[in-house]
C-alpha cells in the first residue's frame, strides 16, 4: 500500500492509516446496524474508528446494542490495511457510511490532526470532515469471558428466525419483547411469547464448563439485528458470553453486545397442552397457501380470522367478509386421528408459524375449539409453535 504525504503539515497527526475500501465498507455496514439517529447522546450518532498495531476497529452503539467490527492488517496472506500512526476518532456515521461506499479508488487514506479534522482521500477525491472527540465515546462493557458456549452460525440464525417472530411488539410487559434463553447441560432452550402465541426451539451447544442452569432474556430487536450481520458461512462457530446484564456474540471479526431485559418471564410450560383430541398431518406449503388465499378475504375484517373444519381425511379452510364474500378450500390430510373439529384462528399468526418451518409436513394438535393449537414440524421434535384460537363458533 502506498505511503501518502501529510496534507496538513501545521497540525500534528493523531491518526494515519490506509485501508482497502472493500474491507472498510463491510465493517461500516456492520456497525451502522447499531447506530440510531434518535439517540439522546450526540456522540453515539458517530462511528468510532480505532487504529492499533494489530488492525482497525470500528464501533457503533445505541446503548441497547453495540457492534465492533475488526479489520486485521493482514488476513490469509493478503494485506488489508497499514496503520502509519495509531489513534482514534469519531466520525458522523450517516455521512461517513455514504461517503465510503461512493469513493472511487480501491484504497482509502484517512488522516486525523490534533484539531480532530479528518482527511479522507481515495484516488483524486478528497474530503475533510469535522471529527468528534473519541474520549467522549462511552466504553463498551468489559465482559469476563470465562463462561462461554459455542453454536454453529447457521443454527443460531435458524434459532432466531424460529422464535423471535413471537415476541410482543408492545411495551405493556417489557419482558415479553424478548426471547428467554435457558442454558442447562449443553442444551439451549429458547422461548418467545406475546400471550397470544408462542414459539419454542431447543438445540445442543458446545459449553466450556458446567455452571448450572442459566436464564436470560434477550431483546427481540437485538436478535433481529444480530441475525442481519451473521453471514451464511454455515460451518463457522459463534462464541456466546453471558453476564448478569449483557450478552456478547463473537463471530470471526465481529463482536455484538446486547443488554438483557429485567423482569420475570412467565412460566410458559403451563400454556402447552400435554394431550390432544384431534391430530392432523398436513403438507406445510399446501396449508400455508390455503390460509394465505383465505386471508385475502379475512384481512378485510377486523381480526383476520380463518376457520378450519376437520372431518374424515379432509380439512376445509374458509373465511368470509360481510362485504366481499366467502372463500372455501379443501385439503387432503396426510394423517387424521381423533374427533371432528371446528376452530378459528388468526390467519397472520398461523402463516407466521408455518413460514418458519423447513419440514415438508406439519403435525397439528387440537384439544378443543378454545384451547391452544400446537404446531410441530414432522421430523424435528425440538421445535414447537403454539397459537391461541379465536371464538367465532
Amino acid at each position: 500500500m502506498q505511503e501518502t504525504q501529510d496534507i496538513n503539515p501545521n497540525a500534528a497527526l493523531t491518526l494515519k492509516l490506509t485501508v482497502l475500501k472493500e474491507k472498510l465498507v463491510d465493517a461500516v455496514n456492520q456497525v451502522m446496524k447499531a447506530i440510531s439517529s434518535k439517540t439522546t447522546i450526540p456522540i453515539l450518532t458517530g462511528v468510532k474508528i480505532t487504529a492499533g498495531l494489530d488492525g482497525i476497529t470500528l464501533t457503533g452503539s445505541n446503548s441497547d446494542i453495540s457492534i465492533r467490527s475488526f479489520i486485521p492488517l493482514e488476513e490469509d496472506g493478503n494485506e488489508n490495511a497499514v496503520v502509519h500512526t495509531p489513534g482514534q476518532i469519531v466520525l458522523p456515521s450517516r455521512l461517513f457510511s455514504e461517503l465510503v461506499r461512493k469513493l472511487p479508488d480501491e484504497e482509502v487514506h484517512i488522516e486525523v490532526d490534533s484539531r480532530l479534522i479528518t482527511k479522507i482521500i481515495s484516488g483524486t477525491t478528497e474530503f475533510s470532515l469535522n471529527g468528534l472527540d473519541p474520549e467522549e465515546y462511552p466504553n463498551l462493557p468489559i465482559i469476563n469471558e470465562s463462561d462461554v458456549f459455542r453454536i454453529r452460525k447457521d443454527l443460531l440464525k435458524d434459532l432466531i428466525k424460529q422464535t423471535v417472530y413471537a415476541v410482543s411488539v408492545t411495551e405493556t410487559r417489557p419482558v415479553l419483547t424478548g426471547v428467554k434463553w435457558i442454558i442447562q447441560d449443553n442444551q439451549l432452550n429458547c422461548v418467545a411469547t406475546d400471550s397470544h402465541r408462542l414459539a419454542q426451539r431447543s438445540v445442543t451447544v458446545d459449553k466450556t464448563e458446567d455452571s448450572g442452569t442459566q436464564t436470560l432474556v434477550i431483546p427481540g430487536s437485538s436478535l433481529n439485528e444480530l441475525s442481519k450481520i451473521l453471514d451464511d458461512d454455515d460451518e463457522q462457530m459463534v462464541d456466546i458470553v453471558m453476564t448478569a446484564n449483557q450478552i456478547l456474540f463473537k463471530s470471526h471479526n465481529v463482536q455484538f453486545y446486547s443488554r438483557l431485559l429485567d423482569g420475570n418471564y412467565p412460566d410458559t410450560s403451563r400454556l402447552i397442552p400435554t394431550e390432544s383430541k384431534t391430530t392432523i398431518d398436513l403438507g406445510t406449503k399446501a396449508l400455508y397457501h390455503a390460509i394465505e388465499r383465505a386471508a385475502l378475504l379475512a384481512k378485510e375484517e377486523r381480526n383476520n380470522v380463518v376457520k378450519l373444519r376437520a372431518e374424515g381425511n379432509q380439512v376445509e379452510v374458509s373465511s368470509q367478509s360481510l362485504e366481499l364474500g366467502r372463500a372455501y378450500e379443501t385439503l387432503a390430510t396426510e394423517k387424521f386421528e381423533g374427533d371432528p373439529l371446528r376452530i378459528s384462528f388468526s390467519a397472520k399468526f398461523m402463516m407466521d408459524a408455518l413460514s418458519k418451518v423447513d419440514a415438508q409436513n406439519v403435525r397439528i394438535h387440537f384439544v378443543g375449539p378454545m384451547r391452544p393449537i400446537i404446531i410441530r414440524p414432522i421430523g424435528d421434535e425440538n421445535i414447537l409453535m403454539l397459537i391461541l384460537p379465536i371464538r367465532t363458533f
